[in-house]
């Protein structure tokens, strides 16, 4: 069994960030379990990062920022937690791996897992020319010929923000789930091009730049950027509410605005929480997070003497 003072559940940017805060701070011992996956594995190409105008691949900016936080003296353990208790004043971390670690304090950062059917094709070009965030990315396909893949209304209320980028865009329903009369309607008068049909595959060049999709039908619909909105992402939510967490209706996880605590000694921050799931903003609430963690630290100690 391990114990430390403070404990980083999620090595994406959220836990990055919070974990070289902390590492800055050279009074507390920190450990990050990571699972390495997240949506930040997937991404190819980050755009609208400070200082990385020709885009920075989400693998490149974990391995930087495990790099910077490990030389303030974080560790880092490769583990996944899936059970989360209390015994006295230690919050207890449970592994797939067998491991216990004990902790004082503890940030989630577990983020949210988005549905991507599997499509031929399509991974290779997520983050690259197909997005998933039309606030990170909307961007990229200004002008541009635009193909939308997605399922019913997630994907319909998606075109409804696309169609101010471009007036080219095509929404296909892969998995033909009901619009209602009144998005239909909407689409249609702003110009959205929409078709029920299941995708055989997204075809592209090298690179992951996308060229066209190909329908089960037989049709090809070339296209220079994607985007996909198929709904039903999910929320890891469960171990903060294992912690005592409030869990909105959406179970993103409810936290004090200020300082991100959600429960007793943890901290929540990334696509968690109730907020705008952007790469920028998880990083932020790391930082903010972590100050109040080493705050409740400080106190701590002072309170054991």
């Amino acid at each position: 069994m391990r114990e430390v003072d403070c404990i980083i559940v999620g090595g994406g940017f959220a836990g990055l960030q919070a974990a070289i805060q902390l590492g800055r701070y050279s009074a507390h011992q920190v450990l990050v379990i990571d699972a390495g996956e997240g949506r930040s594995t997937l991404c190819r190409t980050y755009h609208n990062i400070l200082g990385f105008p020709d885009g920075v691949s989400g693998e490149e900016l974990r391995e930087r920022g495990r790099m910077q936080a490990e030389r303030t003296g974080v560790s880092f353990e490769k583990d996944r937690i899936v059970k989360a208790g209390r015994q006295g004043e230690h919050i207890q971390l449970f592994g797939t791996s067998g491991s216990e670690y004990r902790s004082k304090t503890v940030l989630l950062a577990t983020g949210l897992t988005d549905r991507v059917p599997d499509i031929p094709g399509l991974t290779p070009t997520l983050g690259r020319t197909v997005y998933v965030c039309p606030d990170c990315d909307g961007y990229e396909i200004q002008d541009q010929r635009t193909v939308l893949l997605g399922s019913g209304e997630p994907g319909a209320n998606m075109a409804m923000i696309l169609i101010q980028r471009t007036n080219d865009l095509l929404y296909i329903n892969h998995e033909q789930a009901p619009i209602s009369a009144e998005l239909h309607r909407s689409m249609k008068e702003a110009g959205v091009r929409y078709l029920e049909a299941a995708v055989q595959e997204v075809q592209q060049i090298e690179d992951g730049h996308i060229t066209g999709v190909l329908t089960e039908d037989g049709q090809i619909f070339e296209s220079e950027r994607g985007f996909i909105a198929f709904g039903g992402n999910r929320v890891h939510y469960e171990l903060a509410e294992q912690l005592g967490a409030v869990i909105a209706d959406n179970k993103h996880v409810e936290a004090n605005p200020r300082s991100l605590q959600a429960a007793n000694n943890v901290w929540i921050a990334g696509d968690l929480g109730l907020h705008a799931e952007q790469a920028t903003v998880a990083m932020g609430e790391g930082s903010i997070a972590a100050i109040w963690i080493h705050k409740a630290l400080q106190q701590m100690n002072k309170d054991s003497r």
